[in-house]
């Protein structure tokens, strides 16, 4: 399998946090964007978006990060990061929609703007940010975890943006039940280092 990957993008993170996670193997393919890769073949064919990363296993061919946990998990990850169950699925996708809507248009705008020069809002995105963050902290004072009572690719999905929040001046330390999920998170066995 091979991952097209960029190392400073965080839902390239995300691919690589569950693959060390789940001991899936994947060759990464470095996309160099600042020399737009990313536009040209290979990657315009695999993603018209022109957006990393891009999983490759064989004839599929999948883009978004989001899809490629569920694919990921639930091809070789077994039933503990993505379970056969209609309520356990529903519980982790709430997760993976709230990280591509409400931390996308935060967190991870933040950083993108700060770190990237995105043309994105940065103040837009740093007052939308404690609200998201207030959110997922209630959740986490009554839940070690996102979804299920255990680590799923809910925790892949949120934990990259959330962790890297600080690059683009987002304050996480006021946050003390999401500061222990983190931790928790990044003791588990395969636990992978931000980049």
């Amino acid at each position: 399998m091979k991952l097209y990957d960029v190392e400073a993008s965080g839902n390239c993170y995300k691919v690589r946090l569950l693959a060390s996670l789940a001991n899936i193997e994947l060759q990464l393919e470095p996309v160099d964007l600042a020399n737009n890769e990313h536009r040209k073949p290979p990657m315009a064919d695999m993603n018209p978006l022109a957006q990393v990363p891009v999983l490759v296993d064989g004839s599929s061919v999948l883009r978004d990060s989001q899809a490629i946990l569920v694919y990921l998990a639930g091809t070789y990850g077994g039933l503990a990061w993505w379970p056969s169950h209609a309520q356990g699925q529903a519980e982790i996708t709430q997760w993976l929609s709230f990280t591509a809507n409400e931390i996308q248009h935060s967190l991870c705008a933040a950083r993108l703007v700060q770190k990237f020069a995105a043309p994105l809002d940065k103040a837009a995105a740093l007052a939308k940010s404690p609200a998201v963050l207030l959110l997922l902290d209630e959740h986490l004072r009554n839940n070690d975890w996102l979804a299920m009572a255990r680590p799923t690719i809910a925790e892949c999905a949120v934990y990259p943006y959330v962790a890297l929040a600080p690059e683009g001046d987002v304050d996480i330390s006021p946050y003390q039940h999401v500061a222990g999920w983190m931790k928790r998170l990044e003791t588990l066995p395969g636990s992978l280092p931000k980049p």
